[in-house]
């Protein structure tokens, strides 16, 4: 994984496939999807860490690649 997200592309990829903000404390914004029932949350940060990144992907469904596609 070359490229590093921040939190607020991540909040937007997220957005394109159903998820809607919830609710934020501090700088951690709460994201759902009502359809699939999933929820996520997502650090609103310069750049989120792999681990993380790896865990929000692997909970949403989705690869690396098609987050990539997704701006």
């Amino acid at each position: 994984m070359s490229k590093t997200f921040s939190g607020s592309q991540l909040i937007k990829a997220l957005r394109r496939i159903g998820f809607v903000v919830d609710h934020q404390r501090g700088s951690h914004i709460f994201m759902h999807n009502l359809e699939r029932n999933i929820s996520v949350i997502i650090p609103n940060h310069k750049e989120i860490k792999k681990g993380t990144l790896n865990n929000i992907i692997k909970k949403v469904g989705i690869s690396i690649d098609e987050l990539k596609e997704l701006f």
